[in-house]
């Protein structure tokens, strides 16, 4: 079964620092581009950071530039996404996303072939 497992939500204090993973089982992350989005009740899905299948390039939202980081270890078929520095704003669903664009160093994430379910992140105090 082809599957997209995220991992490592939780409740944090603003200020604070969580780390999520991004496990794939039935396929490999390598021909892969990785997408992390998020989405809070009553808005739309917000595209949060790109890595290319080579890991050679990023993209990031304005929102999250300097403090998130992407990162992929195609050895354990996971990709991670570091979050720095949260805000009570950073709340909300994180899913994980990949889309088949052979292994190069394309940023493609929209129309995305596999979904996970989902972690939630919770930035309160």
């Amino acid at each position: 079964q082809l599957q997209l497992v995220e991992s490592g939500g939780g409740l944090v204090q603003p200020g604070g620092s969580l780390r999520l993973s991004c496990a794939a089982s039935g396929f490999t992350l390598d021909d892969y581009a990785i997408g992390w989005f998020r989405q809070t009740p009553g808005k739309e899905r917000e595209g949060v950071l790109c890595i290319s299948a080579s890991g050679g390039s990023t993209r990031y939202a304005d929102s999250v530039k300097g403090r998130f980081t992407i990162s992929r270890d195609n050895a354990k078929n996971t990709v991670y996404l570091q979050m720095n520095s949260l805000k009570p704003e950073d709340t909300a669903i994180y899913y994980c996303a990949a889309r088949n664009t052979g292994r190069s160093n394309r940023l493609a994430c929209a129309n995305m072939d596999y979904w996970g379910k989902g972690t939630l992140v919770t930035v309160s105090s």
